[in-house]
């Protein structure tokens, strides 16, 4: 198992059971002491757990930690403005012979309904964004595989399968946090996994992220900081992004 893979699968077990002891750790993972202690003193860095004597605990008390998913209705109306700004900027970046990997979520949805280019085609794992794109005339693609109620976004193997066959010239996804430590995170792992994918198979990746995600955690990372462009409304105000050059800030054009 890969180390960002095991480390992974810790915060999960360690938020769903609330605290794990490093011999639990070690019988879970099949792993070695000095293995899980070198994890946890990684992870406890970038805050997904907390260390303590013995073994970790969830950082349940730490608003930077994002532990669950909502639903598409409960997202919908959160920070549309900024979101809108960002879709439309976005939307301009699709030409007429991109073939274009669209990830689920409220921030892609607005850049669905944003775009105007019909002549390039697309691909999401988003039942809702198929449809709209359907109605506007575009050629879409719809992968295989499970349907997540929470994001009707199809997540599974048969997913992965299907995007692995694909080479996308531009790419956009959603994100429940941004962190130079921990990356671009999302609760959950299936998700994580179809983001990862889709993302190493694009040439031009962007990820579309209000400015309430920065400094957010979640429980899986699915890329580096650094692996994509940043499509924001605003940065920071405490300066902790201010030199990153991966960094797109459109404003808020509401």
């Amino acid at each position: 198992m890969l180390a960002r893979d095991r480390q992974d699968t810790i915060v999960r077990l360690v938020v769903q059971n609330g605290s794990m002891t490093t011999p639990e750790l070690m019988e879970a993972l099949d792993a070695s002491e000095s293995t899980i202690r070198r994890d946890l003193a990684q992870l406890d860095m970038q805050r997904r757990v907390v260390r303590v004597h013995g073994g970790a605990t969830a950082p349940k008390d730490d608003p930077n930690l994002v532990l669950h998913d909502y639903t598409m209705e409960q997202k919908r109306n959160v920070n549309t403005p900024a979101k809108r700004a960002i879709a439309t900027s976005a939307a301009a970046l699709i030409g007429p012979d991109d073939f274009v990997y669209i990830d689920a979520g409220t921030s892609t949805m607005q850049l669905v309904e944003a775009i105007t280019q019909t002549d390039a085609t697309y691909f999401t794992n988003s039942i809702p964004h198929a449809q709209v794109l359907l109605s506007k005339g575009c050629k879409t693609y719809l992968p295989g595989g499970l349907i997540k109620p929470v994001s009707s976004a199809l997540v599974s193997e048969e997913t992965i399968d299907s995007i692995l066959r694909m080479h996308f010239t531009l790419g956009f996804w959603g994100t429940n946090g941004i962190s130079r430590s921990a990356g671009f995170t999302t609760p959950e792992i299936g998700e994580a996994k179809v983001k990862e994918v889709s993302m190493r198979n694009t040439i031009n990746r962007f990820v579309l992220a209000d400015s309430s995600k920065f400094g957010q955690v979640s429980l899986v990372t699915f890329a580096p900081f650094d692996f994509a462009t940043i499509i924001t409304d605003s940065l920071p105000q405490d300066g902790s992004f201010k030199d990153a050059d991966n960094i797109a800030e459109v404003g808020d054009k509401s």
